[in-house]
């Protein structure tokens, strides 16, 4: 009897999961490799750096996932190289997946735009590790605030900078000035957390320059209301522990957040061709790659452009839809059928700025306020995966928003690893106090 088509996914993101989810239960044999055992729902990771979920609300096993399906196989491992000629993948650890079909979705990745060097002071939100890590620095500066103003009977105003006007740079400042005003504010007796300042550093002339001028406008506004200072044409040019340099001039910061820009996995440079500014791979309308029919690039690593000029835009429903439409043209090749072109399904745009505050924009329909926030509540926990997640995550927002309490505080490491948060702060201080010194000096 003939073997079944061998089919190799790399990534277990929503391209990867809906490209599996797709091809469960055919007549062909599925193995899924990614690094990580588990699938994240990256949208609400803003949510686990700002302590109202857990990791384990928005994430869940891809083992778990994909247990009920037998013909799809995980297996753990990091993808290296390919083997093009031979069709193999090649693992860190040398090993070699033979694939007579390829779907190749490993993602993006933070970009600093050449300043790898200021990911340690400016840690980006694209795992679960960042999530924690963003958790560990933002409750941490309240804690250094009050045990300084505890000892020493006096601290400097908490400085918050969240450097980006996208959806997670909005997302990031909201939530943060949401806890400085009322999650925290009676928590601490020494320090008053409701005079902290956050700001909010975009290079173009407005945030979430992806929707409609007018809810820009309203974004903006919404979050001026929650006490985010708002500065547009505003390039950051230098980050440093403890301060960011803005044009000409320095500012002292405590937690510097980058929100700024993404590239593709480096992946895309190791299938042999071309590719962007950002790392993505040109790819056929089929989403195949050129020369190579057989070998599928999607979601934010696959450069493609629309019917109408428009770039499909990385975002989780681009991605899921690439996956299913990759796994039918494979399952279309194998039955003697012709491939589909894909067509990207544009089903709306929105971003959550607070408490009760979002945008959304679907189609002509925009809306800003208490609706918009309600329809991204529904829709972003109709979307999570496992039934669980879904109960876990309505039970922490009702209680959050009764409350106003965040049920996941909690700060992460060792005292060393915690102390390093002070190091950026006096680092900056010192060069400050060094600035004025050297300044009275020539006066």
């Amino acid at each position: 009897m003939a073997s079944k088509p061998k089919i190799v996914i790399i990534g277990g993101g929503f391209g990867g999961l809906w490209a599996a989810k797709a091809l469960a239960k055919k007549n062909v044999d599925v193995a899924l490799i990614d690094r990580k055992n588990h699938h994240v729902f990256q949208p609400l990771l803003y949510q686990v750096a700002t302590a109202v979920l857990s990791p384990g609300e928005i994430s869940q096993p891809i083992r778990r996932i994909l247990q009920k399906y037998k013909n799809i196989e995980v297996i753990l491992g990091e993808v290296v190289d390919f083997d093009k000629e031979n069709n193999e993948v090649i693992l860190g650890d040398k090993a070699r997946v033979k694939y007579d079909y390829l779907i190749v979705a490993a993602g993006a990745c933070h970009s600093y735009f050449g300043h790898e060097e200021w990911e340690r002071s400016a840690p980006g939100l694209k795992t679960l590790e960042d999530a924690v890590e963003i958790r560990r620095r933002v409750l941490l500066a309240f804690e250094l605030a009050e045990r300084d103003a505890y000892l020493q009977g006096e601290h400097k105003q908490l400085n918050f900078v969240v450097v980006g006007g996208g959806p997670t740079g909005v997302e990031l400042a909201g939530a943060i000035a949401d806890i400085a005003r009322q999650v925290l504010a009676n928590d601490f007796k020494a320090i008053d957390t409701r005079k902290t300042h956050v700001t909010l550093y975009e290079g173009a002339d407005r945030v979430l320059s992806a929707f409609d001028k007018k809810l820009s406008k309203s974004a903006k506004k919404q979050l001026e209301d929650i006490g985010v200072e708002v500065k547009l044409n505003s390039l950051v040019t230098e980050i440093e522990p403890g301060r960011i340099k803005v044009g000409d001039d320095w500012v002292d910061c405590d937690v510097v957040l980058w929100a700024s820009g993404v590239k593709a996995s480096s992946l895309g440079k190791k299938l042999g061709v071309e590719t962007d500014k950002a790392g993505r791979v040109p790819i056929e309308k089929d989403l195949s790659l050129k020369d190579h029919p057989n070998i599928f690039v999607i979601g934010d690593m696959a450069s493609l452009k629309q019917e109408n000029g428009d770039p499909v835009p990385g975002v989780s429903p681009a991605a899921m839809q690439m996956g299913t439409q990759a796994a039918k043209n494979i399952l279309n090749d194998i039955a003697g059928r012709s491939r589909e072109d894909f067509k990207y399904w544009d089903k709306g745009t929105m971003a959550t700025i607070g408490r009760s505050k979002a945008i959304a924009q679907l189609g002509a329909l925009k809306l800003s306020g208490f609706f918009a926030w309600c329809m991204w509540l529904f829709l972003h926990v109709f979307f999570l995966i496992g039934f669980r997640n879904r109960l876990a995550v309505m039970s922490d927002w009702f209680w959050a928003y009764v409350t106003r309490e965040r049920s996941a505080r909690l700060i992460t490491g060792d005292a060393e690893d915690m102390r390093e948060g002070v190091e950026f702060i006096q680092a900056a201080r010192l060069k400050k106090n060094t600035k004025k010194a050297d300044d009275n000096d020539k006066i």
